[in-house]
């Protein structure tokens, strides 16, 4: 019962969002104080881009590259014949179908569950997972990340723990004190018996991978009011510690960097998320992907990602932008945008393949296209 009040909740809560975003009434989206939850002077912008239509694919005609990286680039393309890498990013909320709303109990052999034929049907080379489960109850046990890289012959994966904690049906998330807040789990920690439950997000490819890097989020240090079912009134929900797992990859036409994401339901806090990323990844090789559930909507991300930089890191030549501008939320019904893929430093007018299957499983759909790299 627990589980599915929080499934509802989470949908009942980032419709909220998404019309608050949108909703005319409400006025510009006002600026929030410089910190971890707040971007300064760029929320007039956010608000602009939520209301913003696309425009096709000519506002993407730059490259995104100075003429010297195209230069470097041709170079090392001559002789090798780049093609398009399928990537893809799905929040599977722990592999739960959803028929009529309502989730049904785990597969018995998750290795033939709903969740590893979803992930199978995308045939993905890099894909980001958001809300797995590992070693949880409520999920037959499965290691989650493991059975979806199996499923979908993805060898190189990391798997980082934003919350170490077991799911209980009537007192929610009871923490592990013994364990840290940040762990990465890869194909080595498969079957074993001294782990205990977490929850995450995960980051496969069919790349070789030079280098991987994960980093834990904060929580907002603030509750959302929210209605919950067989409850009077509002009750508030506390927010969770997200992660971001970065992997440099050895693509068809040399490096590039992967970021998979899940960022805070709690406006404003999810954009100083997302700036903190940006910095997080600026001295790792271009170009640069980034692949998550943003919990924000449509163009926002990319205003985000463009704004003026603090640190001294140089930016991204010519900025961010997205790949796919698609609804994805929610599953049954998509009407608005909260799952992206972005990009700079690479020529994203090259993007195709564009699409968001319907997969049984989870309230979002996935998000998969492809892209020379």
């Amino acid at each position: 019962m627990h589980s599915f009040v929080m499934a509802m909740t989470k949908q009942r809560l980032k419709l909220a969002i998404a019309c608050w975003m949108f909703a005319p009434a409400q006025g510009a989206f006002r600026p929030v104080p410089d910190g971890p939850g707040g971007v300064g002077g760029v929320g007039s912008r956010i608000w602009k881009a939520a209301h913003a239509g696309y425009r096709g694919p000519d506002r993407y005609r730059d490259t995104g590259l100075t003429m010297n990286q195209q230069n470097q680039r041709s170079q090392r393309d001559q002789g090798t014949r780049r093609r398009p890498v399928r990537l893809a990013t799905f929040n599977v909320l722990h592999g739960r179908p959803l028929p009529d709303g309502e989730p049904l109990s785990p597969a018995a052999n998750p290795a033939e569950g709903p969740l590893a034929r979803a992930v199978r049907s995308l045939d993905a080379d890099v894909l980001a997972l958001q809300e797995l489960d590992r070693l949880q109850e409520r999920s037959g046990g499965a290691d989650q990340a493991s059975v979806a890289a199996d499923a979908a012959g993805l060898k190189h994966w990391r798997y980082a723990s934003a919350i170490h904690a077991r799911c209980t049906a009537d007192r929610g998330w009871i923490r592990d004190p013994a364990e840290p807040g940040l762990r990465v789990y890869g194909p080595q920690d498969v079957g074993s018996a001294t782990d205990v439950p977490s929850h995450g997000i995960a980051l496969l490819s069919r790349f070789p991978v030079r280098d991987w890097r994960a980093r834990r989020l904060a929580p907002a240090p603030l509750c959302m009011p929210l209605r919950m079912a067989g409850r009077p009134g509002l009750t508030l929900v506390r927010d969770q510690p997200r992660a971001a797992l970065a992997a440099v990859l050895e693509g068809p036409g040399g490096p590039f960097t992967a970021v998979a994401v899940h960022l805070s339901f709690v406006p404003g806090w999810n954009i100083g998320q997302l700036l903190a990323v940006r910095e997080w990844i600026a001295d790792m090789p271009s170009p640069h992907v980034l692949l998550g559930d943003f919990n924000l909507v449509g163009a926002v991300p990319g205003v985000v990602l463009n704004a003026p930089r603090k640190a001294r890191t140089p930016p991204s030549p010519r900025g961010w932008r997205d790949l796919a501008r698609i609804p994805t939320y929610p599953a049954h019904r998509p009407i608005v945008q909260f799952d992206h893929v972005l990009a700079s430093g690479v020529d994203v007018a090259a993007a195709s393949g564009v699409r968001t299957p319907a997969t049984g499983i989870s309230d979002h759909r996935p998000l998969v296209l492809e892209l020379p790299l």
